[in-house]
């Protein structure tokens, strides 16, 4: 892999990670906060840290109409429904079968990075998702007994990976120019304006909030780590690595989470979680050492750009 492919795969790998500890923290914050509501700061936080480092790094705002189309897109499709029907199918399932299920967005990125950008199904890409995807099984068993209600929530968690997948594609058919910074925090303002109706009704007091330590410490992990890092990493990873093989590292988010779940909850970790982990690092390891692709035209979005990110 060239050293632009490393970079990129660090940085999914940080993103996914800081994803995996959103689990720990938001367990403890939901107790006090409302999950729409929470959703909500996150994104309110975000865009604030997003401003302030393109503001430091004097990012250039300006973006071409039918890009920034692709960014309100990214925004709608990914941070807003993608995330809310995460959020929901959980309620309505378990969070095993929430995971479960999610673990197939890496498969939509290969399909739609096909799709729209033309990029190959190598051998090593479907073998990584299926090796991946079989450790995220092992890791946390099947057998549920299913009513109604999880069934329902099994389709809203489909649409869960299917949006993220999308909308993690589409961020590749915006030119390389604009720094990823700029990106992501338009299309988070984007998403925190279409969460509003939902979030701010279920806004808690302040004083709730600034009257535990933790609450806003968990807040602010969540809202400028896991959101605000954790996206621009992730959009930063895509550019820079083809998204069918970037999508695998997806999976090192349930991985950190059940091992944080362990260490700092005290949670119980069978030998499946130990025998799931290694198939999902034998998927990672898989697309780390797949030889880098020739570069292929984006099909349905031309950018007169040059490659390379203005700020990276």
């Amino acid at each position: 892999m060239k050293t632009s492919s490393w970079i990129g795969g660090l940085c999914l790998a940080l993103a996914a990670s800081l994803w995996g500890g959103t689990y720990v923290v938001s367990k403890a914050v939901m107790d006090w906060v409302d999950p729409s509501a929470l959703i909500w700061l996150r994104y309110a936080l975000g865009v604030i840290a997003l401003g302030g480092m393109g503001f430091f790094r004097r990012a250039k705002w300006r973006m071409a109409p039918r890009h920034f189309a692709i960014v309100v897109a990214v925004g709608l499709v990914g941070y807003a429904l993608s995330i809310w029907a995460q959020f929901v199918g959980t309620e309505w399932s378990t969070a095993q079968i929430g995971a479960l299920i999610t673990s197939g967005t890496p498969a939509f990125m290969v399909i739609f990075a096909r799709l729209l950008l033309g990029e190959p199904i190598t051998w090593r890409r479907a073998a990584s998702v299926v090796l991946a995807t079989l450790g995220v099984v092992v890791m946390i068993g099947v057998g549920h007994q299913a009513d109604h209600r999880v069934l329902w929530g099994g389709l809203v968690l489909l649409l869960a990976a299917v949006t993220w997948g999308l909308q993690s594609v589409l961020v590749k058919c915006i030119p390389s120019e604009y720094s990823s910074v700029v990106v992501t925090a338009y299309a988070m303002l984007v998403a925190l304006a279409a969460m509003t109706p939902v979030g701010w009704s279920h806004m808690p007091h302040l004083g709730t909030i600034l009257g535990h330590t933790w609450v806003w410490l968990g807040i602010l992990y969540l809202g400028v780590l896991s959101t605000a890092g954790a996206f621009l990493l992730w959009n930063e990873g895509l550019r820079r690595m083809p998204a069918g093989s970037g999508g695998v590292y997806f999976f090192l988010q349930p991985l950190v989470g059940t091992a944080l779940g362990w260490l700092v909850l005290g949670e119980t970790v069978t030998a499946s979680f130990w025998v799931g982990a290694l198939l999902i690092l034998g998927g990672v390891a898989l697309v780390v050492r797949e030889p880098e692709p020739a570069a292929r035209p984006v099909k349905w979005v031309s950018s007169p750009f040059k490659n390379g990110s203005q700020d990276s």
